[in-house]
């Protein structure tokens, strides 16, 4: 069965544009595009058929579906040629049962899906293999004014472009808010050959800057304004199902930022429920850190309008963005969900992660934003005891380490550490050493 997929104005405005076609907003409105499945097409195979085959695809090492992603092609981008496919066999990230944290926390169900145990450590390589995979097609066909790839980056946008980039041989173009990216993340994009051009300016600023630049057409947008990126990142909710073998789970929860990861999730699971795999969905939770709110503030004044703000200085700096470019998609989706948005402060998002690490996890602060708006919504009553969730941890603690050294030496502006753990500093004498580690061990019985 041939199977086909187009971009479609978000809004629904008339007409449809080929994925391999240099566009990212609408001609008439302006607004985001979405990529559209043939759904009458995929229902050809039925519900059980579709479960099987994805299943007797994970780990395999037939290419490409050995991917998290690409053993989804069919509802990716079903006609992308596998020999110009650009991948590193990202997804199939673990799901850890967190039950430890659970007990804690009272959730007896309890599950973080570990993003960041890929490729370039975060969940953005998801939506990067499959928009590099698409302008690698475009690019050898000869016909493209495609010359390099570029965007705009908190850090793991720029890290999973420019990895991409380099494995494919396509010139990638990072813009980074100066002085706002963990040493960790700026790294990447330069060990991987990429142009960096750090801006003395914001993620919203350097938005700005990207859009101008790639205007004419030569340099190709990679920012989750561009759809192809969604249909990587929707993998992951579609994963989550089928890891609880084919089972929903009732909550989902996300740190979003410029708010495509939250658009990209709703469009996975509405995929299955189309398909008939599922026919329930799960309620989502948007988090936010306090001080890059704008969807929070949105959410409190009942969506009426985007509010729009000057983002402050957050530990959780990939979400630092005051002005997100997939808000009218996000809202949608949250719609469609019942979703809730949270928020969490410095305070709460920093130890949130340092309590998830003391049970065996090592969360970026990100995910400690996530972790943060759950314990609220369960001390409130909001999610049940009895009740399956997942937090998505969207990258690798690893690239935050000044977060994590600031945290234990009860540095951080804003935070009390409540789980400070420094090293002992003791000479070396076997005597002191034993009753040093008999009063630690006292106090933790």
């Amino acid at each position: 069965m041939a199977y086909s997929a187009w971009f479609q104005c978000v809004r629904g405005c008339e007409g449809h544009w080929s994925l391999y076609e240099v566009i990212y907003r609408c001609p008439t409105c302006g607004g985001l595009l979405e990529v559209i499945h043939d759904v009458d097409a995929l229902r050809d195979r039925g519900p059980l058929a579709w479960m099987r085959l994805m299943d007797d695809r994970v780990g395999t090492t037939n290419w490409p579906y050995g991917s998290g992603v690409w053993g989804k092609k069919e509802w990716v981008v079903p006609d992308l040629d596998d020999d110009n496919l650009v991948s590193m066999f990202e997804g199939n990230s673990n799901l850890f049962w967190a039950h430890r944290l659970g007990l804690q926390i009272g959730i007896e169900d309890l599950w973080v899906k570990m993003c960041g145990n890929s490729h370039t450590g975060s969940f953005k390589d998801l939506g990067m293999t499959v928009l590099v995979s698409v302008v690698n097609q475009m690019m050898r066909s000869g016909t493209s004014p495609v010359k390099a790839v570029a965007c705009a980056s908190t850090g793991d946008t720029s890290a999973a472009l420019a990895a991409y980039g380099a494995a494919a041989g396509i010139p990638t173009i990072v813009f980074l808010p100066r002085g706002k990216v963990s040493a960790a993340q700026l790294i990447q994009p330069i060990a991987n050959g990429a142009l960096v051009l750090a801006l003395d300016t914001d993620f919203d600023g350097c938005m700005r800057i990207v859009q101008e630049v790639t205007e004419d057409n030569s340099i190709y947008l990679a920012n989750s304004m561009n759809s192809l990126r969604i249909e990587g990142q929707k993998t992951v909710g579609i994963e989550i199902v089928q890891q609880f073998d084919w089972a929903v789970p009732d909550w989902i929860v996300m740190p979003v930022g410029n708010l495509g990861n939250i658009s990209a999730l709703g469009k996975g699971l509405l995929l299955l429920r189309d398909l008939g795999i599922i026919s329930k969905l799960p309620r989502l939770v948007a988090a936010q850190a306090e001080k890059a709110n704008p969807l929070y503030r949105s959410y409190r004044a009942g969506f009426q309008e985007k509010m729009a703000m000057q983002a402050e200085t957050t530990l959780a700096s990939a979400i630092q963005i005051g002005n997100p470019v997939s808000y009218e998609k996000a809202v949608k989706v949250l719609e469609q969900f019942d979703g809730i948005v949270e928020q969490a402060s410095e305070h709460e998002l920093a130890n949130a992660a340092a309590r998830a690490d003391r049970t065996g996890m090592y969360c970026c602060p990100h995910t400690g934003v996530a972790l943060a708006a759950l314990f609220k919504l369960v001390e409130r009553g909001v999610v049940r005891h009895n009740e399956r969730v997942v937090v998505i941890s969207t990258a690798h603690g690893l690239k935050f380490t000044s977060f994590k050294t600031g945290y234990h030496e009860d540095t951080l502006a804003e935070v009390e550490a409540l789980d400070a753990n420094p090293p002992v500093y003791l000479p070396a004498d076997a005597k002191v050493v034993r009753q040093t580690i008999d009063r630690r061990l006292a106090q933790a019985a």
